[in-house]
């Protein structure tokens, strides 16, 4: 009996001790079960706080925050009969963006989001929002309303940057997009189908995904100069959801919401933002510089995988493989050949050609990248400066801009031969003419000699741009001018 009886205390002891210890160990590991008012809480259910404590999830202090910064715009845009005739391919309408509303010569009216990115009333949003737009509207989460200044856009990464006339607004921070991680927890806030103010909660589900929808009227025979790398949430973002913010738990801005992958034009999963870390580059760009300031390597790229790994005989499958060269390219004269196979970018690995764009999207003209290649199975590195679009390693000036983006337009200063062969005192060419104001608003096609602007004349683009600079939304503009198979004065009229 006293045998069975230290048997038995002996078992107990050693119950209480494991108890006990699991208990101790439990207390410092947060991986461990835990439980608030009795219940058990998992690991997607709680998060830690600054002791260390596994504390519930909660989104309530983050969504009070980002609301506050995060504005509801309202584009107005007068549609001509012309147009409204007509289809114009636009990939927003299809995957995110809110469809104008009105016909004929009735002002249309769409709207999105946009974030406030400090306190002197700048904000961030998506150039598919005001694309186009004769007036721009922002109402701020206390329902107070401006009229915004659109100082910028870029179609190449769809952002744009307004301004209104107010201050010490709130505004969110940018954090740094590629410490984000795939799993990480992310609120979406915006104004989906006109409903202000809507935060959604999910996850980073990908990053660097390229679904090819950015910019594709500015496709050229080289290719799309679009900048892709976005990040992809499972956060329930909608139509109006575009330029909204994307944020951490702290309420960092890791992103700008801009499209969604969808069969019906609403949420069905997957949601697409531009990183933050692109964002910001642009956003300094416009507001420093008037105009985007983008270096180019001068390369056509592709993904590497096994199939073009075989293809081509590659001794690995990842990389950006280098197909061909841009005229002026940086990277030929650096040293770089067809069938490299670039694998970084000064520390940085590339996996992928969508890496390889993200990574050069950020960088001047003139600023220097260290490449590394793989060419037949040994690393290789060259020092690269880049360029300009324009074959330059000079910062591009705002007044040296080929026209207004807005107005979908590029001009070049004529040579005097010319404008004696035409017997022109004065004038400038329309190079190429994209979706802008003028082909949606007048019959005006390439080849046109601007010769006047309201009665004035012009000599060189750089007239031509301070000329409109001068005029303010709704202004009325007439350009006069001829046509080299067509010696005749023609008159197109717009409103800025």
């Amino acid at each position: 009996m006293k045998q069975f009886a230290s048997i038995f205390f002996a078992a107990v002891l050693g119950s209480v001790c494991t108890i006990a210890a699991y208990q101790w160990w439990a207390k410092d590991n947060v991986n461990a079960t835990q439980y608030v008012n009795g219940a058990p809480i998992t690991k997607v259910a709680y998060t830690v706080n600054d002791k260390g404590e596994a504390i519930p999830m909660d989104f309530t202090s983050t969504a009070e925050k980002v609301t506050k910064a995060v504005v509801h715009i309202r584009s107005t845009q007068t549609e001509s009969t012309r147009e409204s005739q007509q289809f114009y391919f636009d990939p927003f309408r299809d995957f995110f963006g809110a469809p104008p509303q009105g016909r004929g010569n009735q002002p249309s009216h769409s709207t999105g989001s946009g974030v406030i990115i400090n306190a002197e009333g700048y904000i961030v949003t998506n150039n598919h929002v005001v694309k186009d737009a004769d007036v721009v509207e922002v109402t701020l989460n206390d329902n107070r309303s401006f009229k915004a200044e659109v100082i910028g856009t870029d179609p190449d990464t769809d952002l744009a940057v307004l301004k209104v006339k107010e201050t010490n607004l709130p505004f969110l921070a940018f954090v740094d997009s590629d410490q984000a991680k795939v799993g990480q927890w992310v609120l979406a806030v915006g104004n989906p189908f006109n409903l202000n103010s809507t935060v959604t909660a999910g996850i980073i589900s990908a990053k660097g995904r390229n679904i090819g929808i950015v910019n594709r009227e500015g496709a050229t025979e080289q290719g799309n100069t679009a900048i892709e790398s976005f990040i992809q949430t499972d956060a329930a973002i909608n139509p109006g959801n575009s330029g909204g913010a994307l944020v951490d738990l702290n309420g960092g801005l890791l992103g700008i919401n801009t499209a969604i992958a969808s069969p019906t034009g609403a949420y069905s999963g997957y949601g697409f933002a531009v990183p933050s870390d692109i964002v910001s580059k642009i956003v300094e760009d416009i507001i420093k510089f008037g105009v985007v300031q983008r270096g180019w390597l001068g390369v056509s790229v592709a993904s590497v995988n096994s199939d073009l790994a075989k293809q081509y005989d590659l001794d690995i499958i990842e990389g950006a493989y280098v197909s061909g060269f841009a005229e002026k390219s940086a990277a030929k004269e650096a040293g770089l050949k067809e069938g490299d196979v670039v694998v970084k970018l000064d520390n940085t690995p590339i996996k992928t050609s969508t890496a390889l764009t993200e990574y050069i999207g950020r960088k001047r003209p003139g600023d220097k990248v260290q490449v590394t290649v793989n060419r037949a199975g040994k690393e290789l590195k060259y020092d690269v400066t880049l360029k300009g679009r324009d074959g330059k390693t000079s910062v591009v000036k705002a007044e040296e801009r080929d026209g207004f983006t807005s107005l979908g337009i590029e001009l070049e200063d004529m040579e005097a031969k010319d404008l004696k062969r035409l017997e022109l005192d004065n004038g400038i060419r329309v190079k190429a003419l994209g979706n802008g104001k003028l082909a949606r608003f007048t019959e005006m096609r390439e080849g046109f000699i601007i010769t006047k602007v309201n009665d004035t004349q012009v000599k060189s683009v750089k007239e031509f741009n301070e000329l409109l600079k001068k005029k303010k939304p709704g202004d009325l503009v007439i350009l006069s001018g001829t046509y080299d198979d067509f010696p005749r004065e023609f008159n197109y009229a717009f409103r800025m």
